[in-house]
């Protein structure tokens, strides 16, 4: 019997240490919730259907409810902060379930055909043997379905322009999971191999012609926002805005953004004309502007100076003493060349892991390739390398797989974007930009930032069209048209939520305010500061700030850090 219990013991305590985990519950749950709902998604495919709706909904209550069995006043500072973000990404999800069933539920008329493929979906994804005949007739009605549809809202639109678009989402989802069906089954069962392909054939086709007439037909036809510049968005108007900026722990109201952006450009302004004045163009700021973008290198070459640009900035932070550069990061970043394609979205650098460059392509007509070059100037270049490599987003996105991952499910651009552009701000006042032509391109990129904010919350509230916002990026900061109609076409068409061009200029404002209250006062130094925040991932800054002068918090806490008031009370 002692033999046994010398065997029982050691097998029952590695149990209880298994099931008790690391003695971190709250990083645990979010963990947990990362893994099931990536898995719930494989399963429930359609994002806008009762039955995803259900299931989502209840699995974000029962997380709720774990999350209040946890005893939060004991918690260290950093795990109240993962409770806090947990539930409030929890409850943004619960909200945006309501919002999309309620938007479901509308569309009804004009998608009577969903239920019919979501059942055959359902069936399929466990195996199910296919009711061939039964199949055949649900597509035969499906088709009956959208062609009646169809034709009531040829009588009778009764839809948005953002509703025709959801729909017109809806139904291709729809498409591509009746093609999920189909494939599963085609080739591998001989009846429906047999009987299902013309009908199925038949239905695609008139799915997509469905999903096109909503899309060109309804909405492009009757959108008031669609002008001569073609690019498509939704404006989602100041309710929702304020929402989303609540969320993001912005605690401004959009009238106050734009208002601080144009304090912000009123300084950029007066250091511009420094610069031209500088330059011999006096206060002719664009003319300086235009001669700084004539510096480019020839076709074939940018790549090379990227690369000592990278190096120089790398030297100069680390020279500074400004942040902790592991030797791995400067080994493992990397470079490509964005397709002509790419640049309609894309006309200047994008980074992160790698850096993304923007320079001519055999395949441009010799305006575009012209307009390439001289958007990817030496000054601009000199000013947003950094920006994409290290310390920016390269150097965050590094230290963010290897510092707290599990708290990615928190990312937000006013992080990610802040950081990258708190470094134009903060090498600016290093003198990183030590000629004219480099504080011009500085200041372009400055000016670009403002004017990101007051062009898309223009934009939001229903104030600008995409046409008026092109123009003004040209006129007030000196864009190429090129490059200004691919800004707004990536703002508005690209997989960026509403308040991402706002994020920049905000996000730096926020590590600004930081600076200030925790270096200048001399509580801590710069590489201390910032080493901080690369090791708690790319969180809300509000939340960073709390972690780092361990600041009390409650369960229900809300945003209240008005990192900016100065600038409303100049």
């Amino acid at each position: 019997m002692k033999k046994q219990y010398l065997i029982i013991i050691p097998f029952f305590l590695l149990f209880l240490r298994a099931s008790a985990g690391t003695g971190e519950p709250v990083k645990e749950l979010i963990q947990q919730v990362s893994a099931d709902v990536e898995d719930l998604n494989k399963v429930y495919i359609f994002r806008y259907s009762p039955e995803y709706f259900g299931r989502l909904r209840n699995y974000y209550g029962q997380t709720l409810d774990k999350l209040k069995a946890l005893p939060f006043a004991s918690l260290t500072t950093g795990e109240q902060v993962d409770y806090i973000l947990l539930k409030r990404k929890v409850a943004q999800e619960l909200r945006q379930i309501d919002e999309n069933e309620v938007l479901y539920k509308s569309l009804q008329p004009v998608i009577p055909f969903a239920p019919a493929i979501m059942t055959m979906q359902v069936n399929r994804r466990r195996g199910d043997n296919p009711d061939v005949p039964r199949i055949v007739a649900a597509l035969a009605t499906v088709q009956q379905q959208i062609g009646n549809a169809r034709i009531a809202l040829q009588q009778k639109n009764t839809l948005t322009p953002t509703a025709a678009r959801r729909a017109a989402d809806i139904v291709n989802d729809l498409r591509s999971g009746l093609k999920n069906v189909y494939t599963f089954y085609y080739g591998y069962e001989p009846a429906f191999t047999k009987q299902v392909k013309q009908p199925y054939q038949q239905t695609d086709s008139v799915l997509e012609q469905y999903a096109r007439f909503l899309e060109k037909e309804l909405a492009d036809k009757s959108d008031k926002m669609l002008d001569a510049s073609g690019i498509k968005g939704t404006p989602i108007g100041r309710e929702a805005l304020i929402a989303q900026l609540q969320y993001e722990m912005i605690p401004y109201s959009p009238e106050e953004l734009v208002e601080m952006a144009n304090k912000e450009f009123a300084w950029c302004d007066a250091e511009m004309l420094k610069a031209s004045a500088a330059l011999g163009f006096g206060k002719d700021w664009k003319k300086a502007l235009e001669k700084v973008k004539e510096n480019h290198v020839a076709p074939g070459k940018q790549p090379e100076l990227i690369h000592r640009l990278a190096d120089e900035a790398i030297r100069f932070v680390e020279d500074s003493n400004l942040v902790t550069v592991p030797p791995l990061a400067k080994e493992v970043w990397r470079m490509f060349m964005l397709t002509k394609e790419q640049q309609r979205f894309a006309p200047f650098f994008l980074g992160g892991e790698s850096i993304l460059v923007a320079y001519p392509t055999e395949d441009m007509d010799e305006a575009t390739k012209a307009m390439s070059l001289r958007s990817n100037n030496y000054a601009f270049a000199h000013a947003t390398v950094f920006h994409e490599l290290i310390p920016g987003h390269n150097l965050q996105g590094f230290m963010n797989k290897r510092n707290k991952p599990y708290r990615r499910m928190f990312s937000t651009p006013f992080s990610v974007e802040g950081w990258a552009l708190y470094w134009e701000m903060l090498l600016w006042n290093k003198n990183f930009h030590s000629t004219p032509e480099e504080k011009v391109g500085a200041l372009f990129w400055r000016m670009h930032r403002c004017a990101r904010i007051i062009f898309s919350l223009n934009y939001h509230l229903g104030k600008w069209t995409p046409q008026q916002c092109i123009d003004f990026l040209v006129d007030r900061v000196g864009h190429e048209r090129f490059s200004a109609t691919s800004e707004v076409r990536r703002s508005f068409e690209g997989d960026y939520g509403p308040l991402y061009q706002i994020a920049y200029m905000m996000g730096g404002l926020q590590l600004r305010a930081l600076h200030h209250e925790l270096i200048d006062s001399g509580k801590m130094t710069e590489l201390q500061l910032h080493d901080a925040f690369l090791q708690e991932n790319a969180i809300p800054i509000e939340m960073f700030r709390a972690i780092i002068t361990r600041q009390a918090l409650t369960p229900d806490f809300k945003t209240q850090w008005r990192f900016a008031d100065q600038l409303l009370q100049q």
